[in-house]
């Protein structure tokens, strides 16, 4: 199952606006078990919808492509009875004309959604909606057709800010607070699937907290509210009327709704929606660390209770942390704040201001201490670890094994065998048993082992060595400070591989 954008790219001429086209159906109350307080669900979301939908609008994203083939499906969005009315339509909506410059060049056009978040015109959608636009549109619930002008973008975080001008006010909502929605709440989505605007559909909030791979601040709410093509930049409101996601992307086998959509939560999107009203872009603070997730490996041969927090793998030593923090530091809390996951650190440190200092609470060597950093301000490009798992297997060198290692010494052919940067000191692995414990724990030809514990190494014997004496010292597992292909990254191999 793929996770996919939901924009609708189409042909460039006008769809027909269908409107009152949706059937008001009651759902009936559910009753709860015995014990538990009964809630019920709305007997109708009418008067929600009629609320709310007058500030949603349709946007049409107009871009020069080289071939207007590419961008057409082969195959009709939706399936109709042989000689329906829709199928007419949606045959020539197909097969309509083409606007062709004298370049050879096409437009097409990508539809999506948006809402309005005050009287005079500020439209918020997402990014990947209006990205590589030539000219952007903007049409009303009630059929104003306004061109819009793009006031900023943020990719990371897949959000746009549109401004349009209006000789009335226009029709606005309010922003909710995501983190009081919970699993199993009540929510309602607007939006243009396939360039069908104003359409209304009902669900609950499945989960919280969903990271799709999508950027580093992935904090998506999933509903199951039907979304599809077209929905991108739409909201998704609680049932006072306030905006509490933005709809961006779906889980999905073909290309249609199943049931598993993703939400940006407004928590997330409303400090990176008013720097972009305010400066046309988003600063974010930057600690200049690489991490990677606390597993529960790695949280046992750390002395943690839990696999919880952020690892630091690697410091900049051009950042603000440089000095702080050091590899193999464990960072718990960020401004009083916890970090229970990985993910949480990045998006807490980019709310941060530039030039504040942070207290940043860490496990270092088994002991926790709280330490003050500076924040800096994020350069444009970021980088947070991850494992990779890609194979790349030379030819192994004759080594001694260990730990379902085979191991060899730094020299210079070794070097330039495994493409190993001079700077790099350690121990090398040339194979690994693919039955073994190291295999499972992701390490690979080509790693080369910098520490064992808190100890650097030079060649295999250190690494023997160390790997004794934690034996010695019944630990369950050891600690491994890795490098790959000049990345750091911390590893824990348990004990009991032979």
């Amino acid at each position: 199952m793929s996770i996919n954008l939901i924009r609708y790219v189409r042909a460039p001429f006008a769809l027909p606006a269908l409107r009152n086209a949706m059937l008001a159906t009651g759902i009936a109350a559910l009753a709860l078990q015995s014990g538990i307080a009964h809630a019920e669900a709305p007997s109708s979301f009418a008067d929600l919808a009629a609320k709310v939908t007058p500030a949603v609008v349709n946007i049409a994203a107009v871009e020069d492509v080289a071939d207007q083939s590419a961008d057409m499906p082969d195959e009709m969005p939706f399936h109709f009875p042989p000689g329906s009315p829709f199928e007419e339509f949606f045959k020539q909506f197909r097969n309509g004309p083409q606007q062709q410059d004298h370049s050879g060049k096409h437009k097409a056009t990508a539809l999506g959604s948006g809402f309005i978040i005050d009287p005079s015109g500020y439209i918020v959608t997402n990014n990947h909606v209006i990205d590589s636009a030539n000219d952007i549109k903007v049409t009303t619930s009630d059929g104003l057709q306004l061109e819009a002008k793009l006031i900023g973008t943020d990719e990371k975080t897949d959000l746009a800010l549109l401004k349009v001008e209006s000789k009335k006010p226009l029709p606005y909502v309010s922003w909710g607070d995501s983190d009081q929605t919970r699993v199993g709440d009540w929510v309602l989505a607007v939006g243009n699937p396939f360039g069908l605007g104003g359409t209304v559909t009902t669900g609950i909030i499945s989960a919280r907290g969903r990271d799709i791979r999508s950027g580093p601040f992935d904090d998506f709410l999933q509903i199951d509210a039907s979304i599809n093509q077209g929905n991108s930049g739409g909201p998704t409101f609680n049932m006072d009327g306030q905006v509490v996601g933005i709809n961006a992307a779906i889980a999905t086998p073909n290309g249609g709704s199943v049931g598993i959509g993703f939400a940006i939560p407004s928590n997330l999107a409303k400090p990176v929606i008013a720097e972009l009203k305010e400066h046309g872009k988003v600063e974010r603070g930057w600690l200049g660390v690489r991490i990677q997730e606390v597993t529960p490996e790695l949280a046992q041969a750390m002395g943690l209770d839990e696999p919880k927090g952020a690892l630091v793998a690697a410091v900049d030593a051009k950042g603000p942390a440089n000095g702080k923090l050091q590899a193999g530091d464990v960072v718990l809390g960020f401004n009083g704040q916890a970090i229970d996951k990985m993910r949480d650190l990045p998006r807490l440190v980019a709310a941060a201001a530039a030039n504040s200092t942070a207290k940043v609470d860490i496990l270092r060597n088994h002991e926790r201490q709280t330490i003050d950093v500076t924040i800096g301000r994020l350069p444009s490009e970021e980088r947070v670890a991850s494992a990779d798992t890609q194979d790349n297997n030379p030819a192994p060198a004759a080594t001694e094994k260990l730990l379902g290692l085979r191991l060899a010494a730094l020299d210079r052919d070794a070097r330039a065998q495994f493409d190993v940067p001079e700077s790099v000191e350690g121990a090398l692995i040339v194979d690994v048993d693919q039955d073994g414990k190291a295999a499972e724990q992701g390490l690979r030809p080509g790693d080369v082992i910098e520490r064992v514990a808190d100890s650097s190494v030079k060649n295999p014997a250190d690494v023997e060595r160390l790997v004794d004496q934690a034996r010695k010292d019944q630990k369950k597992s050891v600690l491994m400070l890795i490098s790959r292909q000049g990345d750091d990254l911390f590893l824990a191999l348990d004990l009991s591989d032979a």
